[in-house]
């Protein structure tokens, strides 16, 4: 199959998906309603209010919407929803508890990081500018589970605002699709015009204000699933390019539990960086729109390291 024979082949799959999706998603959204599957208030019964739930606790009742690390996030988002979580401080709810969903994510990354490197013959790591080219042997199974665990937290991170994550998620994966078309690799290329096709439409009933959210369910497999696509296409750093923005929103809450831990006071006014600006008092929707814009770039500069 030759490029343009394969671009019209993903295009095509990319239309049908979106179609099939739009159909589907508003019988969905109202299904999640029925079921009452709806984000809680977080601060509700607490003594003291906190920051986050004063700027975040108005999405209150919104529908949250649901595969490994999914089923984790799903697992999370239940206990969340339905009552049977842990108490955090200032009344928060955080279903599994931070210890055991992290255990339960590096064994997930783990085993998939086994599976990349055993049974898909993957060890290798490009390094763009320079050209070189490492081979880690089984040492890629750790550095493929720390990449994944990495994004799998810094989409967590990132989906805080209505379409942040979702638009930032879109933009990443246009960005893939090229590469993945450019090599050839059609299986992959069908794989993300199905999941790009879907994500569009579920997009437009995300940005604000939402109808429906991404969840834990959602937040969780989409972060490790764009580290296994770029582990697939056999360019880690453009990876850390590409999904910019993710890793700025993680950096920012490394920084903030820096500053709490070791200098006793935050560092930021909130954290992850999203609510930093929230809290300056910027309107959500130019937070996101400008988070979009920086994406695109990261993505532009992504695509042309992976390209030389």
């Amino acid at each position: 199959m030759n490029i343009r024979s394969a671009i019209t082949l993903v295009l095509g799959i990319l239309i049908f998906s979106f179609t099939v999706a739009s159909l589907l998603i508003v019988p969905f959204i109202n299904l999640l309603y029925k079921l009452k599957m709806l984000r809680r208030n977080e601060g509700k019964g607490a003594k003291k209010q906190s920051l986050f739930d004063k700027l975040h606790d108005k999405k209150a009742g919104t529908p949250t919407g649901f595969i490994s690390f999914g089923l984790l996030g799903f697992l999370d988002d239940y206990v969340k929803i339905f009552g049977k979580a842990i108490p955090g401080k200032m009344g928060m709810w955080i279903g599994l508890g931070r210890g055991l969903k992290m255990i339960l994510q590096v064994l997930l990354a783990f085993a998939v990081g086994f599976f990349l490197n055993q049974y898909l013959g993957i060890n290798i790591l490009h390094i763009p500018l320079i050209d070189k080219t490492i081979y880690l042997g089984l040492w890629y199974i750790p550095f493929a589970a720390a990449i994944i665990i990495f994004f799998n937290n810094a989409f967590n991170f990132t989906d805080g605002l209505d379409g942040l994550a979702s638009g930032l998620l879109m933009i990443y994966l246009f960005a893939y699709i090229i590469l993945a078309a450019g090599v050839l690799d059609t299986p992959l290329s069908m794989f993300i015009a199905l999941w790009l096709g879907a994500l569009m439409a579920f997009l437009y009933f995300n940005i604000w204000p939402a109808r429906v959210f991404l969840g834990d369910a959602g937040a969780l497999s989409f972060g490790a699933t764009i580290a296994v696509i770029g582990l697939l296409i056999g360019n880690a750093v453009a990876l850390f390019v590409i999904g910019g923005i993710f890793v700025i929103e993680a950096i920012s809450s490394a920084v903030q539990i820096f500053g709490w831990k070791v200098l006793k006071r935050p560092i930021l006014p909130l954290a992850p960086l999203h609510n930093t600006f929230l809290a300056l008092g910027w309107e959500e929707p130019k937070i996101v729109m400008r988070a979009w814009i920086a994406g695109v770039m990261f993505a532009i500069f992504g695509l042309w390291l992976a390209t030389i």
